[in-house]
């Protein structure tokens, strides 16, 4: 055994059921948000243990919603139907069945179907106005937010539609090939951001004189369309400008979320634990890179923001060979014996729940250690060289779940669809 076994005995508590969480909903304690991660984009027990944190979470400490590393006009098609929107699909599943966008399966799973018609259940037996939301942070929908845009003004806006107009003609051009207008942004000054600006700045003050679900969507969009123009000129450019984009925008969102939710509002966040994490405990404050975890702790305190990680040693993962190829099911190797995950593997239960103490930190906590990442692009035989994050685990996180063995998420069968998006910095997360 390492020299880290004492620690993680100490630390560690056996995981069997829900109501083991009990200690983490103490830790939670009074916090704003929660941010739950994901050491891959494909794995069923990160996403099954998530959601029964999550239900209890919204069940017994009156979490407002949950906002998903997604698209927000795919997540809203969700929301509405979780919500009992009229119109709205009455199975979640519906909605799930439209995602489109390589990767499908991270969000048109089963293990989201089931969170989602809990949700929808729990929904049906609570008042309209404090019904749980599930929403989109990320930044990836500009040509359908310009659409959700053009048929709300038409309907409810008439007189901003020429500055919506504007801006989708400017798009028109690049087919919606994000990659394509990424390239040709690099020979056009400012390229479409003048028009996305005008419509952003139109949308903002109509949702700030009227308020409302309806107008704030619109908004949203309108966010997106401008964080999407930025994030795919920044692309093309390379390096950490691009990821930092992505996190201030999910930031962004989160906090535009909360206030629209009210001042007595809490969130849950599930994305990967390269963007839960806090990055100032790993090698991407070295690379000068942030992430929706160090934001947080930075916007509302650390005491009102709590961030847990996930992790396993091996079995299967869903997950492509290249961007935009074909989903797999992956055997993911056992981790090196000097990882986090080696540590654990000799040490811990099978399935465990670490809540870190605040002061006091063992070893295991301070010291850095390796922590397997695993994105939406997958090479099993280059893991042990090209899948690790340097981690001061106790600084990176308030908690981890550990699963010595896990299997693939069970994805939904959606038709695929072509990938027009660039490959994510860094590959996948």
């Amino acid at each position: 055994m390492s020299r880290y076994g004492d620690d993680v005995a100490a630390l560690a508590a056996p995981l069997n059921d829900a109501g083991d969480l009990d200690v983490l909903l103490d830790r939670v304690g009074t916090a704003r948000v929660v941010m739950l991660g994901e050491a891959s984009h494909g794995t069923h027990e990160y996403y099954r243990w998530r959601a029964m944190l999550t239900q209890r979470l919204i069940e017994e400490a009156a979490f407002s919603f949950v906002a998903v590393e997604g698209d927000w006009p795919d997540c809203d098609r969700v929301n509405r139907s979780v919500r009992l929107e009229e119109g709205a699909p009455e199975d979640p599943r519906a909605a799930l069945a439209t995602f489109e966008r390589w990767p499908t399966w991270m969000w048109a799973n089963e293990e989201v179907v089931d969170f989602s018609q809990w949700l929808r259940w729990h929904n049906a037996q609570t008042d309209p106005e404090v019904r749980a939301g599930v929403h989109g942070l990320d930044v990836y929908s500009l040509w359908e937010s310009l659409r959700e845009i053009l048929v709300y003004l038409r309907e409810h806006d008439p007189e901003q539609v020429p500055a919506a107009l504007a801006a989708y003609q400017c798009f028109e051009p690049y087919g919606e090939d994000a990659q394509i207008y990424a390239l040709a942004s690099r020979f056009v000054a400012a390229a479409c951001e003048n028009e996305v600006v005008d419509l952003l700045v139109g949308l903002r003050e109509r949702a700030a004189e009227a308020g409302g679900s309806e107008r704030f969507n619109a908004w949203q969009n309108a966010e997106v369309v401008a964080g999407a123009e930025r994030y795919y000129r920044a692309m093309v450019r390379g390096g950490r400008e691009s990821w930092n984009l992505r996190d201030r925008h999910m930031d962004a969102t989160l906090d535009r979320l909360l206030e629209h939710y009210g001042p007595e509002s809490k969130a849950v966040v599930w994305a990967h634990n390269t963007h839960v994490g806090d990055a100032r405990a790993t090698d991407m404050r070295d690379r000068g890179e942030v992430n929706i975890g160090q934001l947080a702790r930075e916007r509302y305190g650390a005491d009102d923001v709590v961030l847990i990680g996930f992790g396993s040693h091996h079995g299967t993962v869903v997950a492509g060979d290249g961007w935009g190829a074909p989903m797999e099911e992956m055997l993911v190797p056992p981790a090196r014996g000097d990882a986090l995950e080696g540590v654990l593997h000799a040490a811990a239960p099978s399935r465990g729940l670490f809540v870190f103490p605040r002061d006091e930190r063992p070893d295991l906590l301070t010291d850095t250690l390796d922590h397997r990442a695993i994105g939406v692009v997958y090479h099993p035989e280059r893991d042990q060289w090209s899948n690790y994050v340097p981690t001061v685990l106790g600084d990176r996180y308030d908690a981890f779940f550990w699963f010595d063995e896990t299997r693939a998420v069970r994805p939904m069968r959606v038709p695929p669809a072509p990938v027009f998006e660039p490959e994510t910095y860094p590959t996948g997360v």
